[in-house]
């Protein structure tokens, strides 16, 4: 008998008992549509990991003022003014490890332009932030070196105090006030959105680091020591982060004159070991949802090894008549593993379009972003196939297996 006969003598058989062919698909189907959703879960929590990268910067390394210690008791991280701008020019001309190394000064308040205001943070920095921090201007322009060292009153502000303060109009030579002090915005950022924490990372304003000294904080010993709050540092391509992060603390303890024993006055946060601990999580809970939604498949095979069993006890009298007239073994257990193999391509295919409908509304409704890929849709119809072979083979071999002439006493 060729394939042709024996698929249709398979198709036959299951539309005779339609409720049992469907009840049995139906393990199948949802095991395909969970491991669809799941992995589309799974992959969207990547690319948004892999999307906070990028906005982060690459080969990042970050260096924070150290605590203070005041009879006994520690106060926070930088609230001991110890690296300055001389620190981070060092950095990045003496280590031919680095490709940027941008000092920057934190501040915070509220800035207003006509009778918009917005609560905000603020930066003093140099043009070398936008290498180290990987991030651009989408509209306007950068400082120039005479506004960075001259102290000018411009701005550069993130795209949410964009639409806080302008709306759609746009901001470019508008005039904002932070502190009192009157700041004309040259420029606007690219969208970054949430970092890894969870903070907004476009609820920001730029403005040169001179400016934030003398006229924003407005602090005189602040001027005068040109100590910063943070220094942002960009390995270069190709370099070991690691390594560049040693080389960083080691000129830093010679800058600082620190004796052998003695303990850093200042913290170096490698973002890169961050980052990776947050993409293995990830991938970890990604190939976690899949392995639990593929359960679903394998009791979806068991149901189809059960049923399958039942129906060659039903049809042994069939079996042992198709035998007596001339049907091998070969035969028997061809049509069998066909019945199963339809059964759960059927099961995969109706998964699939139940899989992307779910995914599309779980996008919907609880926000999340959602990665449907072809290598994943694939991967589950074709393990649902390989669970109609593995889990019907037994049924089909037993089939085959009958002698002809107890087949047909069979009662």
């Amino acid at each position: 008998m060729n394939f042709l006969a024996t698929l249709r003598v398979a198709l036959r058989a299951l539309r005779v008992n339609k409720l049992r062919s469907a009840l049995t698909m139906l393990g199948i189907i949802i095991g395909v549509a969970a491991v669809i959703i799941m992995v589309a879960v799974g992959a969207g929590a990547q690319a948004r990991v892999e999307e906070q990268i990028r906005a982060l910067g690459s080969n990042l390394i970050i260096v924070f003022s150290a605590s203070a210690t005041f009879t006994g008791a520690r106060s926070g991280a930088g609230s001991l003014q110890t690296i300055s701008e001389d620190d981070a020019y060092a950095i990045g001309r003496e280590l031919e490890e680095i490709q940027a190394a941008a000092p920057a000064l934190r501040g915070s308040g509220q800035v207003v332009s006509g009778n918009a205001n917005w609560s905000t943070i603020f930066y003093g920095i140099t043009n070398d932030y936008f290498e180290a921090r990987e991030w651009t201007i989408v509209e306007g322009r950068p400082f120039e070196p005479s506004e960075i060292y001259g102290a000018a009153k411009v701005a550069i502000i993130g795209q949410t105090v964009a639409t806080n303060l302008f709306g759609d109009a746009s901001p470019v030579d508008q005039v904002v006030r932070i502190r009192k002090v009157p700041l004309t915005v040259i420029g606007v950022l690219e969208r970054k959105g949430q970092s890894l924490s969870g903070q907004d990372q476009d609820d920001i304003v730029l403005v040169p680091i001179s400016t934030a000294r003398k006229r924003v904080l407005g602090s005189t010993s602040l001027a005068k020591s040109r100590s910063v709050g943070s220094i942002s540092v960009k390995v270069r391509q190709g370099i070991d982060v690691g390594v560049a992060e040693g080389k960083v603390r080691e000129l830093l303890r010679q800058r600082h004159r620190l004796q052998p024993g003695q303990d850093d006055d200042f913290n170096v946060r490698n973002m890169a070991e961050v980052l990776q601990t947050q993409e293995e999580s990830s991938r970890v809970m990604a190939m976690l949802l899949a392995a639990v939604a593929s359960v679903s498949l394998v009791v979806g095979g068991i149901g189809i090894m059960n049923i399958m069993l039942v129906s060659v006890t039903e049809r042994t009298r069939e079996i042992g008549l198709r035998m007596a007239v001339g049907a091998r073994s070969r035969d028997i257990l061809t049509q069998f593993l066909v019945e199963a193999v339809v059964l759960s391509l059927i099961g995969g295919f109706a998964g699939i379009a139940l899989g992307v409908g779910g995914s599309l509304m779980v996008g919907q409704l609880a926000g999340w972003r959602i990665e449907l890929s072809m290598a994943s849709v694939a991967l589950a119809v074709g393990f649902a196939g390989a669970v109609g072979v593995f889990f019907g083979f037994y049924p089909a071999r037993k089939a085959a297996s009958l002698l002809p002439i107890e087949a047909l006493r069979y009662e």
